[in-house]
């Protein structure tokens, strides 16, 4: 059985790289397309809030009724639109992935998961609260190495970066 009190130590280091790689910029650097599909730091964030930390445990394991019916409702958590601060997208992520936690908590890696979206993944590749954690952390991660080069894009920063 995987420990999942090992999985969410691993889970949090890659929300604070998440974090700590935007530091510092300001709201404008933030909402900089770096590539020309016109990705920006601030919807990377955005959607690990909504599509990853609140869709995996929120929906997924916990089978939280009201998150699983807004998400037939919602429009593309990549867009953060012109009236949502920086500081409103960031606190979501922060709110979120503590909300994720709790649901880590509640039970065991081995407890099976409460709902799955047929319509969008078909036949279940996940199983258990274990397989999503694992997801979960993998999707982070990756996306923790975007924003690495989003950074030294915007700015020249770099985070972890051996001389």
């Amino acid at each position: 059985m995987t420990d999942t009190a090992a999985l969410l130590r691993v889970l949090d280091a890659q929300r604070r790289h998440v974090l700590g790689i935007l530091d510092g910029l300001d709201d404008a650097a933030l909402r900089r397309p770096v590539l020309p599909s016109g990705w920006h730091c601030l919807g990377l964030v955005q959607h690990l809030a909504l599509d990853v930390e609140r869709f995996w445990f929120r929906a997924v394991v916990a089978g939280e009724e009201a998150v699983v019916r807004d998400l037939a409702e919602e429009d593309d958590a990549w867009r953060v639109g012109a009236d949502v601060s920086a500081a409103d997208v960031l606190a979501r992520y922060r709110r979120e992935a503590e909300r994720a936690d709790a649901v880590v908590a509640a039970g065991p890696a081995d407890r099976a998961l409460a709902w799955w979206p047929h319509d969008l993944f078909g036949e279940p590749h996940l199983h258990t609260l274990g397989d999503v954690l694992l997801h979960v952390i993998t999707e982070t991660a990756c996306h923790a190495g975007h924003l690495d080069a989003a950074r030294e894009l915007l700015d020249g920063r770099r985070w972890l970066v051996l001389p």
